[in-house]
């Protein structure tokens, strides 16, 4: 492991926000092996050849890993099902995962930490960029208190493609995939072809896989996406590190 020192870039301001408060921050430079321990070769394939971390949370990674991903423009349907999820998986012990994006993202990691659990934010951006600018705080207490990864060095531009990278990344590092809404198009759809490649449990919620307008849903659960209405209808195919007794706390259906 190469401990480094990521310095503000001085060049010219890109999309998003410094997420450093003053002068440096210190972060560490590590292998995804670092980070996940042994890799198949079908997971190094695409893997990072390094990834940037900054948290608290101590390395290999605890199990179960549960990435929870979606729309940044989410109904409140689905807002409120988001925080149901990331909040009962995080008190069973889940670390949840996922992209500090606007919307599904922002309320998965929100809802983790409001009871106490554990969450990892993979950034679409270097360590010392917030995007959105909104997140930087969010971005800050996970810096702090949890887990940020970036397969970015400093200075690196902030580009489109950075997200599907990211998302790419996403799927390594989560044993399992829940996409909770999201439209045609966007990252979780890249994360969610991804975990299928890899062979990792995909959940979609059971109103998104019923909603006759979309299409991709069918299509992934032709490759094996299972459809999910309970928290513990994805424990059951994860990881076992939680308590034995689990609630059963239904999410209802709009």
């Amino acid at each position: 492991m190469r401990r480094v020192i990521v310095r503000r870039s001085k060049s010219r301001r890109r999309p998003g926000k410094d997420a450093t408060d003053s002068g440096s921050r210190i972060g560490d430079v590590v292998s995804p092996e670092d980070l996940l321990g042994p890799l198949s070769e079908l997971e190094r394939k695409y893997a990072p050849m390094s990834l940037y971390v900054a948290g608290r949370l101590g390395r290999p990674l605890q199990h179960p890993r549960v990435s929870i991903v979606g729309t940044r423009h989410p109904s409140n349907d689905g807002l409120d099902a988001t925080s149901r999820i990331s909040a009962s998986l995080a008190q069973r012990k889940a670390i949840i995962v996922s992209g500090l994006a606007e919307g599904i993202d922002t309320a998965a990691h929100r809802a983790a930490i409001e009871v106490g659990g554990q969450t990892i934010a993979v950034l679409g951006t270097p360590l010392t960029r917030t995007y959105p600018a909104k997140n930087s705080d969010l971005q800050r207490l996970i810096m702090t208190e949890h887990l940020a990864i970036s397969q970015f060095s400093e200075g690196s531009p902030v580009q489109r493609r950075n997200f599907v990278l990211r998302n790419r990344t996403m799927a390594l590092i989560s044993d399992a995939t829940v996409i909770v809404e999201s439209g045609e198009a966007g990252g979780s759809l890249h994360q969610g072809w991804e975990a299928i490649r890899l062979g990792r449990p995909l959940f979609i919620r059971q109103p998104v896989l019923s909603d006759p307008r979309l299409g991709w849903p069918r299509k992934m659960a032709d490759y094996g996406a299972i459809a999910f209405e309970e928290p513990n209808d994805i424990l059951d195919f994860v990881p076992i590190g939680f308590p034995a007794a689990l609630a059963t706390d239904e999410l209802s259906s709009p």
